[in-house]
């Protein structure tokens, strides 16, 4: 019988994947995009929004309680039901992949964060001194887990071995600052669902959405979407939004984090009433037709996936140099880039200025949507391919052994 090469096993290794978060979102559609070339195998303990039929899911079960021992259980769960998987069932992934710091021996990482960078940078923020006693208990905990964050990438980002896959440019100058990483690095502008967000469909969601969201024609809605509020810089659009109380402007805040010191750090501004906290939802470009503008004054973000989406869909956009997202903005053409993400006064003066020129508004998001039109999933996808078998070739020329054979 002649002999026939298998497909090469390609192990995904994160805690949960689903659609309603940003990295988790990121990998679906990477999956997606990889299924037809790779046998894939997922080490997961909750997946969602993937097609199971042509993968498998390999379940680790979740440990009940707080996250920092959840996620201390995962990593060490994850090494050993592969080790069991390879030792007595004889799957061997030929490339092991992980979106971030959740694995010692991933071939590639995908990061999307420098949390040693984002930490540098919301230190004050985690001061026991700025923040209620209330909160201390969960203050406390963010901060044990950052601290272990930041060991594993001290660990994992130092491997020459691995191939760093990044997404946006501005994180090579944190990995080598941090790190002093310098080599095998490649950068993957992250795809869009152009189907999905354009401004056709937001035009027609746009009636609905704002009805439902109960925003009079006379209100423009400011809307930021993400999860870990603190670093969507949300400090600085309460201090912005209390800076143009004068305008008829709304906030609306989408993402998971419990609204509640958030709520009451609206109050202290004097903007509580115009802050509206809402649950997220599967079809986001629901927020996206009841917006005007999108701001998103990150303290650290790689390239978030929210405000390419609103770019897509015809919104202008403010985002702050922190977030590589700014990477494919031209400042003044299809958005605005807020250099120091903690300026509110310039934040403000930003907004105050969409919100008096709706022509400026209008001419960004035209712009805008045609910055984004190159940016797609299936290109992801071919260049993540050639990625993987790169690392391939790698292991043969290593005498490693990759690609088993099946007669």
């Amino acid at each position: 019988m002649a002999e026939a090469h298998r497909k090469a096993q390609l192990a995904i290794v994160s805690p949960f994947l689903e659609k309603s978060h940003g990295t988790e979102r990121i990998i679906v559609e990477w999956i997606t995009q990889l299924a037809g070339e790779f046998e894939i195998h997922i080490y997961s303990q909750s997946v969602k929004d993937v097609d199971l039929s042509s993968i498998v899911w390999h379940r680790i079960p979740a440990l009940p309680g707080p996250h920092l021992l959840n996620f201390l259980w995962w990593f060490a769960a994850n090494h050993l039901w592969r080790f069991w998987d390879r030792r007595f069932r004889g799957l061997g992934p030929d490339i092991v992949f992980s979106p971030g710091v959740n694995c010692f021996d991933a071939d590639a990482v995908s990061v999307h964060i420098v949390f040693a960078e984002f930490l540098r940078r919301v230190r004050p923020e985690l001061a026991l001194a700025r923040n209620p006693i209330w909160f201390w208990p969960r203050l406390i905990h963010r901060r044990l887990y950052y601290r272990l964050i930041l060991w594993l990438e001290g660990r994992v980002y130092r491997n020459p071995e691995t191939l760093l896959i990044l997404i946006a440019r501005k994180t090579k100058a944190d990995l080598e600052r941090f790190y002093g990483r310098r080599d095998r690095y490649t950068v993957i502008y992250l795809g869009l669902d152009h189907a999905t967000y354009r401004p056709e469909r937001r035009a027609a969601l746009r009636q609905s959405a704002r009805k439902a969201l109960d925003l009079s024609d006379d209100r423009l809605a400011l809307l930021l979407v993400g999860n870990d509020w603190h670093k969507k810089g949300i400090r600085a659009l309460f201090e912005a939004m209390a800076l143009v109380r004068d305008l008829p402007v709304e906030l609306l805040i989408v993402g998971r984090d419990d609204p509640a010191p958030f709520r009451a750090m609206a109050e202290s501004k004097g903007v509580g009433a115009r802050v509206h906290f809402l649950p997220p939802r599967n079809d986001v470009e629901f927020y996206y037709a009841a917006a005007d503008i999108y701001a998103g004054p990150s303290l650290e973000d790689t390239f978030a996936l929210p405000p390419a989406e609103a770019m897509a869909c015809g919104l202008p956009v403010i985002v702050s140099a922190e977030n590589g997202t700014f990477e494919i903005i031209t400042d003044g053409a299809d958005g605005l880039i807020l250099q120091d993400p903690n300026d509110a006064r310039t934040l403000a003066a930003m907004i105050r200025r969409l919100c008096e020129n709706a022509e400026l508004r209008r001419r960004l998001g035209r712009n805008a949507t045609e910055t984004v039109r190159r940016l797609t999933w299936e290109r992801n996808g071919r260049d993540l391919a050639a990625l993987f078998e790169e690392i391939l070739r790698r292991k043969v020329r290593a005498g490693t052994p990759a690609l088993t054979e099946q007669t």
